[in-house]
């Protein structure tokens, strides 16, 4: 997870300065599409400046996303797990910032999913 300073590799082309970002990651890995649509989400809405993205209304919308993670159980729960084990590993073999595997490793815990991190 990164502030941006130039050009990205998303459909926006440019992104601005400031914007939160976790780096691409390969569809090989098989890590399911819809938890890195939620972990760049997140990032990018409790990451960026405030210049990019309105304080108030990040706060809100990850207000939600949280309660939605929060019905996470089951084999869906299991899953996630899996690919966050999955995503770490892969930041860590590609030197990824120590506080992006932190986020990830922590990621369950810290949005009341789990009690305690894995």
């Amino acid at each position: 997870m990164s502030k941006s300073g130039g050009a990205g590799a998303g459909a926006g082309g440019e992104v601005p300065e400031g914007a939160a970002v976790l780096p691409e990651v390969p569809p090989e890995l098989g890590v399911h599409p819809l938890l890195l649509a939620v972990l760049h989400a997140l990032i990018f809405l409790e990451g960026s400046d405030d210049s990019i993205v309105q304080p108030d209304a990040a706060s809100e919308a990850v207000g939600f996303i949280t309660a939605y993670l929060q019905r996470l159980g089951g084999p869906l729960l299991r899953q996630v797990r899996e690919d966050l084990a999955t995503l770490v590993e892969f930041a860590r073999n590609q030197r990824w910032d120590r506080d992006c595997i932190t986020y990830l490793r922590e990621f369950l815990h810290n949005y009341g999913v789990e009690q305690e991190s894995s």
